[in-house]
């Protein structure tokens, strides 16, 4: 098992600190609470520093709040002080952690994200279905409840056996324990930069299985969502307890009972928010009306070139042509 090479004070030394407040602090600049923050800022961070050194912190609470997009979440928002030493942990420890991670992981990974994924998942389409000469078989799942499932002490065990510096665990174990869900010791916040990471740590272990043991060739994860390809339906099926099976017993998570389903690419596979067939995608149906509603009540220029990049990975000249001509034209 390969370690992480580094030590605590790399983390919590006054120069990492600014530098993770350097990172931390774009695009939030005009925050009040960033703003009164940085106002005394160096004082801020030797304060932080010295509860750091003396092993003294203590992770603040929480400020909760819901949004609805693309559906109903939770977001936990910690103050500026805890948010800006997830960057530092989050700016330290990722790269080490990125090269254990299989190739074919998405979420939150630099370099990677949806549109790599889904032009990944194409290119398996392609393979497993001989340039579409046979046909391809998706195997497609979602883990129930994703983030409020994380269980803090197989977190833990996951960790240390690649960390072996206490105080850096022990640091971990502060940011992770500080949110209490509704389950005590289970759970992690949406809104933690940190979060997204570990839940790519505790993912690695179902990845390494499904790669390793499984040895599933065309396998792709998103978060929470996955897909397996294989000309092979049947075996698809029997594998599907398999994977529930390990996810339970390993890692304390459960497939979404109505988001589990192998079909063939032919009929459709919605995946990553499109509708993926043998020669093209097309938009979901319900993100396309998100992304309408979005952009009629939107004045900035930035969502509307965000959404009309999004078509631009797809079968969408229609929808892209409907948007400009009664969205986009002059009133």
């Amino acid at each position: 098992m390969r370690q992480l090479n580094l030590k605590y004070e790399d983390i919590v030394s006054i120069e990492d600190l600014l530098d993770a407040w350097k990172e931390f602090k774009r695009g939030k600049i005009q925050k009040r609470d960033v703003i009164e923050f940085n106002l005394h800022l160096m004082d801020n961070l030797i304060q932080l520093h010295r509860e750091l050194a003396s092993l003294t912190y203590t992770h603040h609470g929480y400020y909760a709040f819901n949004i609805s997009d693309p559906k109903p979440r939770n977001i936990h928002k910690a103050i500026v002080k805890d948010r800006l030493l997830h960057h530092a942990i989050y700016q330290k420890i990722y790269p080490f952690f990125d090269s254990t991670f299989i190739y074919d992981s998405y979420s939150c990974r630099k370099e990677k994200g949806t549109h790599i994924a889904m032009e990944r998942f194409k290119r398996f389409i392609y393979k497993v279905s001989k340039n579409n000469t046979k046909q391809c078989w998706v195997l497609k799942c979602d883990v129930k409840k994703f983030f409020a499932s994380i269980d803090h002490l197989i977190l833990f065990r996951i960790l240390k056996s690649y960390i072996s510096d206490e105080n850096i665990l022990w640091l971990i174990v502060q940011v992770v324990r500080s949110f209490t869900g509704a389950k005590e010791g289970v759970g992690l916040p949406l809104g933690n930069l940190t979060s997204q990471l570990l839940v790519n740590v505790y993912m690695n272990e179902f990845d390494k299985y499904i790669k390793h043991v499984v040895k599933a060739k065309y396998y792709i994860r998103y978060a929470d969502d996955f897909v397996i390809l294989s000309e092979d339906r049947d075996g698809l099926l029997e594998l599907t307890p398999k994977i529930s099976d390990f996810l339970k017993e390993e890692l304390g998570l459960s497939l979404h009972p109505d988001k589990v389903l192998v079909r063939s690419i032919s009929s459709g596979v919605d995946f990553l928010g499109w509708v993926h067939f043998p020669d093209h995608r097309i938009l979901r149906t319900v993100t396309k009306k998100r992304m309408i509603k979005k952009m009629k009540h939107s004045e900035k220029e930035e969502t509307t070139q965000s959404y009309l990049g999004m078509l631009s990975h797809g079968n969408a000249k229609k929808l892209e042509k409907k948007i400009k001509s009664e969205i986009l034209a002059p009133k």
